[in-house]
């Protein structure tokens, strides 16, 4: 089994793209993640979802888990209103990671490797400089346990 076999098409957000409309987006599809694109439309990162909660959690519910149980229902359930007006940039993390990026001909085990190497539940499939689509971590597993 090949990347090739795996591969889905797949939606795309810039650098500047509203990140409560990345979260639309993950919501919406039932995504793990999301592939962000440079200005050629290559991947330039993976945003998976965790990290759009990361920016939307506060800060101290992040640092003392406590301190969520404490704030009311009826705020707790808005805590995504706080990603209004920040953008996929800012919810990237700072440091530079390996880029999940492969060929259509990567193996199942290279894609699981690369998935687990790199914490990322997209691998962005690329060939002759464009972006073909994405193989999920569920396409994965769904295409090894079937076999």
């Amino acid at each position: 089994m090949r990347a090739r076999d795996l591969l889905a098409a797949f939606p795309t957000v810039t650098l500047d793209t509203a990140v409560i409309d990345a979260a639309r987006l993950l919501a919406d599809q039932d995504l793990p993640g999301l592939i962000v694109v440079d200005d050629r439309g290559l991947p330039s990162s993976i945003l998976p979802g965790t990290q759009v909660l990361r920016l939307a959690v506060p800060g101290y519910c992040q640092d003392d888990p406590a301190l969520a149980r404490v704030v009311d229902e009826e705020h707790a359930d808005t805590f995504l209103t706080s990603l209004a007006d920040r953008t996929v940039r800012e919810a990237l993390l700072a440091q530079a990671r390996e880029l999940p990026v492969t060929d259509p001909e990567a193996t199942a085990l290279e894609l699981a490797a690369l998935m687990a190497r790199t914490h990322s539940p997209v691998v962005a499939v690329v060939s002759g400089g464009r972006l073909l689509g994405a193989v999920t971590l569920q396409a994965l597993l769904d295409g090894l346990l079937a076999t």
